[in-house]
């Protein structure tokens, strides 16, 4: 059993990584919001086309967890990438009540520009972090998030 020190330096650790993961992230997405802002695009708009990309339908709460939006907030977002044609509803086959997002061909062109524009600005988004720190990170935190599911 772990005596009370070692308890103390596990929260003050816990507190430390959780604390540098909020900065980072904070600081991360401030950048990458000066590199959407060139394609007139929100880091939720972003998200939500990043994740409509892959091969599958979304549900609303899938996509309000991703761009880390409330509901109302995500039927929005939705609202304006139907609009602008770059995504549509359908209902689910399975159970009519639930709506599923899909992406367009325009949406799928509009992001793989923003992802190319993000490699090409990868060095304003992350600063000087060498890639060898890039690829040790990714893979920590791959392993973080795989523990917290």
């Amino acid at each position: 059993m772990a005596g009370p020190d070692v308890r103390v330096v596990e929260q003050r650790t816990g507190e430390a990584l959780v604390l540098a993961l909020s900065d980072a992230e904070r600081r991360v997405t401030r950048r990458l919001a000066q590199v959407l802002a060139h394609h007139a695009c929100s880091v939720e708009r972003w998200r939500a086309l990043s994740l409509l990309a892959g091969d599958e339908s979304h549900d609303m709460s899938e996509l309000a967890e991703f761009t880390q939006l409330p509901p109302a907030s995500v039927t929005r977002l939705v609202d304006a990438l139907v609009a602008d044609n770059l995504a549509h509803r359908k209902a689910d086959p399975r159970d009519r009540r639930r709506v599923l997002v899909h992406i367009t061909r325009r949406g799928l062109v509009l992001q793989r520009q923003l992802s190319d524009r993000i490699a090409a600005e990868s060095d304003t988004i992350l600063g000087d972090v060498d890639d060898n720190d890039v690829a040790g990170l990714l893979e920590s935190l791959a392993a973080l998030r795989a523990g917290l599911r």
